[in-house]
């Protein structure tokens, strides 16, 4: 375990909601499917600086696109040399890193145990064509783990949208697009809005020790509000979808 991993594994716990829910759905996905020859393969699409999968039993492939200027360069998304470096100085459990557009994948089929895809989806044009590489890629039994940020209740409009996001996904929508290419898909509601969950989403300043405790007392509090809203549209943001193949 690097030190970032070390930072990382103690501060998971006072984290938002999604981030924490994320990562114990995926440990449990990971424990279900472990095989005792070797570590589950996870291909992390979009995760160039991604927290999710940071210190978890697996072998991860990072996937990303190269970054481009525009709103990709402003919004920090896509691959650059210096994020290339970090990763390798910071992570311990990354086998492989690929710079490509998964909606041009050319990775062979069947060569994942499972695909990661947190907050990604919503900004791909081709999202039909997308899910269908990620399906192809893995192994039959394994599965995709997506989230988009939305849902039924939050929408991506007026002054505070974001620029990247082509698209905004229900549930219906977004489990009628992944029943195509998957053989059992659940698609639930994660985190409950409220004023908690907006303050836990602001950063962490040192230099403002009372906003740093507001902000995790914030996250603890949204975490218990969260239980059991799978299946509550109203006031709820964040879905979450896995698609078994």
């Amino acid at each position: 375990m690097t030190k970032y991993e070390f930072f990382r594994w103690v501060t998971f716990p006072i984290m938002t909601t999604h981030l924490v829910t994320v990562r114990k759905d995926i440990k449990q996905l990971l424990k279900q499917s472990k095989s005792n020859s070797k570590k589950t393969s996870v291909l992390d699409v979009g995760g160039r600086n991604s927290p999710y999968t940071i210190n978890l039993p697996a072998e991860i492939t990072l996937l990303d696109v190269p970054q481009e200027e525009g709103t990709r360069e402003e919004l920090n998304l896509g691959f650059t040399s210096e994020i290339l470096n970090n990763i390798k100085e910071r992570r311990s459990n990354i086998k492989d890193i690929v710079i490509q557009d998964m909606t041009k994948s050319t990775l062979p089929n069947d060569s994942y145990d499972a695909v990661v895809c947190i907050e990604v989806i919503e900004h791909v044009l081709e999202d039909a064509k997308f899910v269908e590489n990620i399906a192809k890629v893995i192994r039959q039994g394994g599965w995709a783990y997506f989230t988009t940020p939305n849902g039924d209740y939050i929408k991506n409009e007026g002054p505070g949208s974001n620029p990247d996001h082509v698209r905004h996904y229900t549930r219906q929508e977004l489990e009628g697009l992944l029943k195509k290419y998957f053989n059992e898909v659940d698609v639930h509601y994660a985190v409950k809005t409220g004023k908690h969950r907006v303050r836990g989403l602001k950063s962490f300043k040192l230099s403002n020790p009372i906003g740093v405790l507001t902000t995790m007392a914030s996250n603890i509090i949204n975490r218990i509000q969260s239980k059991g809203v799978e299946n509550t549209p109203h006031e709820t943001a964040h879905l979450i979808a896995i698609g078994y193949k």
